[in-house]
C-alpha cells in the first residue's frame, strides 16, 4: 500500500523492540490510558449507546451490500453539482490522478488534511517524486513530518513522542519547512500549539490547492465530511482554489440522515467529545465560495476484495476512530510502527492483510498481534468483532485456501512457518471427530498427570514463560458425569 513500511520485520521482532524501549512505553500507557477514560466517559451519558452502535453496523451492512448502486448514485451528484469523479484501482492509479491534477494548476506545493487514505498509499512520497511538495496540516501529523517520522496512532499520528521530544523537534526542524520555531520555545502544550499555528498560517494563506480524505461521503446528495478538532482541516477545504479529495470507497453512507448515528458515535469514541469543534461538510463547488475546482478520487486498493470476504468485509465498516486501538493491550505495549501500516492496532491486523494480501511476513504475522481478548470489540462503535476476523486471518495464513486478489479468485498456498500449527490443528480435529479416541486421550492424560512437565518443550517455551500450564483433573468429565450421575451422587 505504501512504500514508507516496505522492509519491516514481521510483528513479533518489531514487537520485542518496540517493547525493550522505555520511554515509549511510558508515552503509550500514559497517553492510551487518557484517551480511554475521557471515552468511558463519553459514552457513558449517552443512555442509547447501544441501540445507536447497532444502528451504524446495520448502516454500513447495509451500504457494503449494495455500493456499487452508491457509488454510482455518489459520482452522479458529485458531478451535478460542479466536481469530477476520478476512479482509483490502486495506489499508483490514485497517485498518478493527484499528480497530474496538481501539475495541471502549475502549483509546486499543497496543504493537506489529516487522511489515511492519502497516507495508505503513499501519496506524500508521489508527490515528492514528482517535484511536489506536500505540508501536513494537523499538528500531530505535523509532527511526524518534521521529524522525518511514522504515524503510530490513527487518531494522535504523534502518540509515541512526549512534550519534550516535539519541542526538541519544532526546535530543530521547522526552519527547514517554512517558518522557524520562536525562540525560546518551551514544551509547553500552549507554546507547541501557537509555534504550530504561526509556522501553518502562512502556508494556509499562499497555498492554491489542498488535498483531503473524507470521514463520510453522502451517496443521496454527493456531499463529503471532515470532522476535525483544530480548524485547520476547514483551512484546507476553504482556502484553496483546487480541492482534491481521496477517499476510500467504503465511507460512503446512503442518505443524509445516517449521518445522524455517526455524528454522534464517532466524535465520543475518537476525541471523548459529544461533538467535534469542526464538522465541513461541501458538495461539489458554489461561486464565490470555497474552491473553483473539486475532485474526488474514490479508492478501492483491495477494498473491493476485502467485500469478497464474508467474514473479514465487516472490517470495512471502520469510521478510524482508534478506539479499538486505546483499549489493546498489545498496542499499549508494542506502540503502532511495529505493525508495519498505516493501520496499527486491533483494526490494522485485520484490515492490512486483507488490502495488502498476506504473501509478506509482516502480513502475514498481524493476525497474530492480538492475545484475542476482546477489548476492542467492546469498545468499536460499529461492532466489529475483530477478534473473529483475527482467527479467520490465522486460519488464511496457516492453511491457504480460495481468496480474491485484485478481483480474481486464487488459491493461497499455506504460509511458512506454520506447519507444527497445522499439525496440532488437524490432530485435534480427528481428535474431536471421534468421540472414543478423545475419550480414551482424556483418561490417558488424567492417569499420567504426575508425570506432565510444568512448561512445554520446543515452540510452547515461550507461552509457558508468562503462564501456568493448566493441570490435567483427576478424571475426564464424562467419567466424572457418569460416576456422579450428573453430579447429583456426591457432587455440588
Amino acid at each position: 500500500m505504501s512504500g514508507t513500511f516496505v522492509g519491516m520485520p514481521a510483528f513479533p521482532e518489531a514487537a520485542r523492540a518496540a517493547v525493550a524501549d522505555a520511554r515509549l512505553r511510558g508515552n503509550l500507557r500514559h497517553a492510551t490510558h487518557t484517551i480511554r477514560a475521557k471515552r468511558a466517559r463519553a459514552v457513558a451519558e449517552v443512555s442509547d449507546w447501544a441501540e445507536l452502535r447497532e444502528a451504524g453496523k446495520r448502516i454500513k451492512d447495509h451500504t457494503l451490500r449494495h455500493l456499487d448502486r452508491y457509488l454510482v448514485q455518489l459520482e452522479e451528484k458529485v458531478t451535478a453539482a460542479g466536481g469530477t469523479v476520478h476512479w482509483a484501482a490502486d495506489a499508483e492509479d490514485a497517485n498518478r490522478i493527484v499528480v497530474e491534477l496538481v501539475r495541471a494548476t502549475g502549483e509546486s506545493e499543497v496543504v493537506k488534511v489529516k487522511s489515511m487514505a492519502t497516507q495508505e498509499i503513499g501519496l506524500n512520497e508521489a508527490l515528492e517524486a514528482a517535484g511536489i511538495r506536500a505540508y501536513e496540516t494537523d499538528l500531530a501529523e505535523l509532527i511526524v513530518q518534521l521529524g522525518d517520522d511514522r504515524p503510530s496512532h490513527i487518531l494522535v499520528p504523534a502518540i509515541h513522542r512526549n512534550r519534550g521530544e516535539i519541542r526538541d523537534v519544532f526546535r530543530e526542524r521547522m526552519s527547514d519547512w517554512g517558518r522557524p520555531a520562536p525562540e525560546g520555545l518551551t514544551d509547553s502544550p500552549a507554546e507547541l500549539a501557537e509555534a504550530a499555528r504561526l509556522h501553518l498560517r502562512e502556508k494556509f494563506l499562499r497555498a492554491k490547492v489542498g488535498v483531503s480524505g473524507a470521514n463520510f461521503m453522502v451517496a443521496e446528495t454527493g456531499t463529503l465530511v471532515v470532522v476535525e478538532s483544530e480548524g485547520n482541516g476547514r483551512m484546507c477545504l476553504t482556502l484553496p482554489e483546487t480541492l482534491i479529495s481521496v477517499v476510500g470507497i467504503e465511507k460512503t453512507v446512503p442518505t443524509w440522515r445516517d449521518l445522524e448515528v455517526f455524528l454522534q458515535t464517532l466524535p465520543r469514541s475518537s476525541t471523548a467529545e459529544r461533538m467535534n469543534p469542526y464538522t465541513s461538510t461541501w458538495t461539489g463547488t458554489t461561486d464565490g465560495d470555497g474552491p473553483t475546482a473539486f475532485h474526488l478520487v474514490l479508492l478501492d486498493n483491495g477494498r473491493t476484495d476485502t467485500l469478497a470476504d464474508e467474514v473479514g468485509r465487516q472490517a470495512l465498516r471502520c469510521i478510524r476512530c482508534s478506539a479499538c486501538l486505546n483499549v489493546c493491550p498489545v498496542y499499549e505495549r508494542a506502540g503502532g510502527h511495529a505493525y508495519g501500516s498505516v493501520y496499527p492496532g486491533p483494526i490494522g491486523a485485520i484490515l492490512s492483510p486483507q488490502l495488502r494480501g498476506t504473501a509478506s511476513e509482516i502480513d502475514a504475522s498481524l493476525p497474530y498481534a492480538s492475545s484475542l481478548c476482546g477489548a476492542c470489540y467492546e469498545v468499536c462503535p460499529v461492532a466489529i468483532d475483530i477478534p473473529e476476523v483475527l482467527v479467520h486471518l490465522r486460519e488464511r495464513v496457516v492453511e491457504g485456501g480460495p481468496v480474491v486478489r485484485e478481483g480474481n479468485k486464487v488459491v493461497l498456498k499455506p504460509a511458512k512457518g506454520h506447519a507444527a500449527e497445522r499439525a496440532a490443528m488437524r490432530a485435534a480435529r480427528w481428535a474431536f471427530s471421534r468421540p472414543g479416541a478423545l475419550r480414551t486421550g482424556q483418561r490417558l492424560a488424567s492417569r499420567t498427570r504426575r508425570l506432565h512437565p510444568r512448561t512445554l518443550p520446543g515452540p510452547g517455551k515461550a507461552w509457558t514463560a508468562t503462564r501456568e500450564l493448566p493441570a490435567v483433573p483427576p478424571e475426564p468429565f464424562r467419567d466424572w458425569w457418569r460416576r456422579t450421575g450428573g453430579g447429583k451422587e456426591g457432587g455440588k
